[in-house]
């Protein structure tokens, strides 16, 4: 959970949100925002740089 801990706080820096991080299945890294899935490790093969998640919250419409 430290990679999920440090994007966590990544975001509440850079954009004053408070993330909820939860244990899901082994090997799952998802990000979902408004029940919309932003980020999923198992579709991109990939952990996410911090600076992607927070462009992709950015452009969310409010």
């Amino acid at each position: 959970m430290p990679k999920a801990s440090s994007l966590a706080a990544s975001i509440h820096q850079a954009l004053g949100i408070d993330v909820d991080v939860m244990v899901g299945a082994r090997g799952q890294f998802d990000v979902v925002a408004d029940e919309a899935l932003v980020f999923s490790k198992q579709q991109e093969q990939r952990f996410p740089e911090a600076d992607e998640i927070i462009d992709a919250l950015r452009s969310l419409p409010s």
